[in-house]
């Protein structure tokens, strides 16, 4: 056996480990959310359901293993070298895919990936085993690949898009409207009988969605499937009764729900989508094994298309690193988050802007509302207006919606899922879970008029980005698979160790920037305690940085140095970002503070929004002086430069001041910094009427008056907020309560 096979094989298996941590990452959301949205146990507690359901569906894998051996091409017309390049370009455009998709927190489904991975890579193998052979023609492509599955696929995805959405609509309005938001009278009476229906369809689900493959289609299966009414009705029984007894004895019955929603979900990924990440690594080491046992290299592989089952220990290993993943990795919630901001029923930052698409419709939304106000009696409005009547904040249950919706959610996601397995329709778990989320918290009234137009243009983003996936897969398979049949060996190593470098670099900055979140999230607190010292951590660390950025900056267009005005930009643009953040967290500070903290807020408001204006003033030096050199303009003159030294060492002395002042909480020397703000004054309207000397005298270029200019004009703006920054936090300081 040639070592490069070797190679290749080891490069499968390191690929499939990280392949299980990253889809562990992307598909944590769909079994995650709805506990953790709705609080129904500790984090700790929902991890530990997930992760018995993991460890049970990846014991009783076998999902799409036959997807991946020969669902998408003919491996009786290749050979076991286009076989090995076909499997590794898969691994490698999918380890690829799914990071990117991480990276943007988005949610994808690892199924649709793996199948148009594989496309790709089969059609780049074919076209060239084709073309290479002039006894064939291209017209025969067909014989080698199968784009039936791929096609069965797609319409999975328009189905379960909008199936999955306007189910959890329906479901949800009706729900709510039975139950409102006070819900714990009444469900103390029919509470049961509502769970029963969601405990039925969880057992359903995890019987026949995730268990049918260990226990194979027996007689009871049969009979099951023969008299599915009865079955149904005799298990909603069973369960609501058993439900009764348990509320009688003080337990609450919707968080029981929804544990049991959440194991049946993992058991589900875990048994279903496990293959997805291990089954192209076990294909080829079968193939390996098969050419070594022959010993020869151009065999054609048709043995990979007879069934075999899966190594036990194999699974068991590969629910295990995925359980690790669940439990250790820092960015295993990052997309959890993008469904928990789209479907939340409290306000706050949105983490999508607004369209054009989204805008109208929105106001096309408003002009049906209006149409429905006029023909539905008032009565009738006002009695179902009552029915969605949200609870005051100190009422609610404190996540981001109530159990109900936690219990609608995964009820109506493995309903959609049962039915559809039993009907062997492809619906992805990861569709299916993300739409009826987004259709519940539509219904449930979370998309008001001060989010609608954010939420919806993050739901046509996430969905987007679905239909994307393929066609990202489709191509990155292809092109690596080109340039492995046709760089041979050196392109083999090349490409699976530039992949190596992309994925350490990528995750390298991933978990950087998942350990600064979570460090931010430790310091805020809820007391006022913590929310005074945080304020102050975040003005010292705002001002520290805003000093050496600017400085930076100034001396890289003076130099013409474009790297580092890049890098400038860059941290820049995130201090602004995270101040921005900020802003959007005054409310929720303000609700925390007492009543005898009024002027606290009224200064900590002023304190975030010149903190905030810096930042922008900041930026908007940074990027017009990385433009001006990116675009290869004319650079400064000595006289311009001796100016903005000047400039830049009273910036320096003006901010040297502040920070000491902010890190001794001594204020003794503002009035110091006004004389010195002043006298920054006056050397800049010196310095302007410097610059309009030149330029009538056409001692300087446009574009370098006019970024000059714009220096000038920014750092007064930013000192003269700085200086307010510091009189407010004076302020803020004074009157914090000890």
């Amino acid at each position: 056996m040639e070592p490069i096979y070797t190679f290749m094989l080891i490069v499968m298996a390191i690929l499939a480990v990280t392949g299980l941590f990253i889809g562990v990452m992307n598909d944590a959301a769909n079994f995650l959310n709805s506990a953790i949205g709705s609080k129904a146990a500790p984090v700790r507690v929902i991890m530990a359901v997930a992760s018995l359901g993991i460890i049970v569906g990846a014991i009783t894998s076998s999902g799409m293993m036959e997807v991946a051996r020969s669902g998408m091409f003919d491996p009786a017309r290749f050979t076991f070298r286009d076989v090995m390049i076909l499997y590794l370009s898969v691994m490698l455009a999918n380890i690829i895919l799914l990071d990117v998709y991480n990276t943007m927190g988005l949610p994808t489904s690892t199924t649709v990936a793996l199948v148009f991975c594989l496309l790709g890579s089969a059609l780049a193998v074919s076209t060239v085993v084709i073309t290479s052979n002039d006894e064939i023609s291209l017209a025969e492509i067909g014989r080698y690949i199968n784009t039936t599955r791929a096609m069965a696929i797609l319409a999975g995805i328009l189905l379960s898009v909008v199936l999955a959405f306007t189910c959890g609509t329906l479901v949800m309005y009706l729900s709510r409207v039975l139950f409102t938001f006070r819900y714990h009278t009444l469900f103390r009476h029919y509470g049961a009988l509502w769970c029963g229906i969601s405990f039925t369809a969880i057992v359903y689900f995890a019987l026949f969605k995730g268990l049918r493959n260990v226990l194979g289609d027996t007689a009871f299966f049969a009979y099951v499937d023969s008299h599915l009414a009865w079955m149904f009705f005799a298990l909603w029984t069973v369960c609501s009764i058993l439900l009764f007894f348990l509320q009688m004895f003080g337990v609450n019955i919707l968080k029981l729900n929804i544990l049991a929603g959440t194991f049946s979900l993992a058991l589900a990924f875990a048994g279903n989508d496990l293959v997805n990440f291990i089954g192209v690594p076990v294909a080829g080491y079968d193939s390996y094994m098969m050419a070594r046992e022959s010993g020869d290299m151009a065999m054609t592989m048709g043995g990979l298309a007879t069934d075999v089952s899966a190594n036990m220990l194999l699974l068991l290993a590969a629910g295990t690193i995925m359980i690790v993943t669940l439990w250790t990795s820092r960015r295993a919630l990052s997309v959890s988050k993008t469904e928990l901001s789209l479907s939340s029923q409290n306000e706050g930052e949105e983490r999508y802007g607004s369209s054009a698409i989204s805008r109208g419709l929105v106001r096309a939304a408003m002009n049906i509302n209006a149409l429905y106000e006029r023909v539905m009696p008032e009565r009738l409005q006002r009695s179902l207006a009552a029915r969605f009547e949200k609870l005051p904040e100190e009422e609610r249950e404190g996540g981001s919606y109530d159990l109900i919706r936690g219990t609608v959610n995964l009820t109506t996601a493995s309903i959609l899922i049962s039915i559809a397995t039993s009907l062997k329709l492809p619906l992805s778990t990861t569709y299916v879970c993300f739409m009826v989320s987004m259709g519940s918290s539509l219904a449930d009234r979370a998309w008001g008029r001060e989010s609608a137009v954010y939420r919806i243009t993050g739901v046509m983003t996430v969905v987007s980005g679905w239909f994307v996936t393929g066609v990202g897969a489709f191509t990155i398979a292809f092109a690596v698979g080109l340039a492995l049949m046709y760089g041979g060996n050196p392109a083999i190593i090349a490409v699976s160790l530039l992949c190596g470098w992309m994925l350490v670099r990528s995750n390298r900055k991933k978990n950087r920037a998942a350990a600064a979140e979570t460090q931010a999230e430790i310091r805020q607190g809820t007391d006022t305690k913590s929310v005074i010292d945080e304020c102050i951590s975040e003005v010292c660390y705002t001002m520290s940085q805003v000093t050496r950025i600017y400085d930076r900056t100034l001396i890289a267009v003076f130099k013409e140095n474009r790297k580092v005005l890049r890098d400038m930009v860059q941290q820049s643009n995130d201090l602004f970002y995270r101040s921005r953040e900020r802003k959007y967290k005054v409310m929720p500070i303000l609700l925390q503070l007492k009543d005898g903290e009024i002027d606290s807020g009224h200064y900590y408001v002023q304190v975030v929004d010149y903190m905030n204006e810096i930042t922008k003033s900041l930026l908007h030096i940074t990027r017009p002086c990385f433009d001006h050199i990116d675009n290869n303009h004319e650079g400064m003159t000595k006289e311009q430069i001796e100016d903005l030294m000047k400039i830049n060492d009273d910036v320096e002395t003006i901010f040297s001041r502040i920070n000491v002042m902010l890190q001794n909480n001594d204020f003794a020397d503002i009035e110091l910094i006004l004389e010195l703000r002043d006298e920054l004054f006056e050397s800049i309207a010196d310095a302007i009427k410097h610059q309009l000397k030149r330029i009538k005298n056409k001692e300087s270029s446009t574009k370098a008056s006019l970024l000059y200019l714009t220096i000038l004009n920014e750092t007064k703006t930013m000192v003269l907020q700085a200086r307010n920054l510091v009189k407010s936090q004076r302020y803020f300081l004074e009157h914090k309560v000890e």
